[in-house]
């Protein structure tokens, strides 16, 4: 095996990243299932019935309508941004998985070209947060270094695709390894190992960064409460006595 110690040590950063995203994750959304409404807040106007919580958290999660609501160029900027990200992760599960599903490769195309747009919707993205005033005001260094980080393996994974592609093969087979706990020789490629490391920082900043509205919003109060204040009595978990 060439270079042995890169292999070893790419390979021990790419588990500790999944880990630290996998237990972040799950710790994250555990702490959001056990944590207690002390009120009634539902955003009004709200559903009255579970049915139309769920109605109402799907159209937040598929069409960010609450976005929309608030502000559509960036409504547009964002659902544009997710759509060509979640392709871009759609079309690389081939690398992951063996035999590769046929809905995956039907989605290749699509991926390639949604990767076209995703470092220009991160731009867009960007550009609200440097010159929207109220934007400004609620941005921080966190809100950058996430763009950030999300614009360079977009641009880094382009690099590849079209200047300096390295061996598919031996990319299917470094990866294809970390997930059958069977690594193989990892890439030389200068430019897929800064791509590789890129993934693996987003991965394990993913739980403790506002990335986690991907799994908060099934727990937000706003959004998960039914408004029936006056039908059904909300008691503060935090004063049991209320109950009597």
């Amino acid at each position: 095996m060439e270079f042995p110690i890169l292999t070893i040590v790419f390979s021990l950063i790419a588990y500790g990243a999944a880990a630290i995203f996998a237990v972040g994750f799950a710790a994250k959304v555990i702490k959001y299932a056990r944590t207690p409404s002390p009120l009634k807040i539902p955003t009004t106007p709200a559903p009255t019935t579970s049915f139309g919580v769920v109605l109402r958290v799907l159209g937040d999660v598929l069409l960010f309508k609450s976005l929309y609501k608030g502000n559509k160029w960036t409504w547009v900027g964002g659902i544009i941004f997710h759509y060509t990200f979640l392709l871009v992760v759609l079309r690389h599960l081939r690398y992951f998985l063996y035999p590769v599903p046929g809905f995956i490769m039907a989605l290749q195309d699509y991926g390639i070209y949604a990767a076209y747009i995703l470092p220009l919707a991160v731009l867009y993205l960007l550009m609200r947060r440097t010159t929207v005033d109220r934007t400004v005001f609620i941005s921080s260094l966190a809100d950058y270094f996430a763009l950030a980080l999300i614009f360079g393996i977009a641009v880094t994974g382009l690099l590849m695709k079209y200047y300096v592609r390295p061996f598919m093969v031996d990319v299917k087979g470094f990866i294809y390894g970390l997930v059958t706990l069977n690594p193989s020789s990892v890439p030389l490629e200068p430019v897929f190992l800064l791509h590789l490391l890129l993934v693996c920082t987003l991965l394990a900043y993913f739980p403790f960064s506002k990335l986690m509205h991907a799994g908060g919003i099934f727990f937000s109060p706003t959004r998960t409460q039914t408004d029936t204040p006056r039908e059904r009595r909300h008691v503060n978990p935090w004063s049991p006595n209320l109950s009597a």
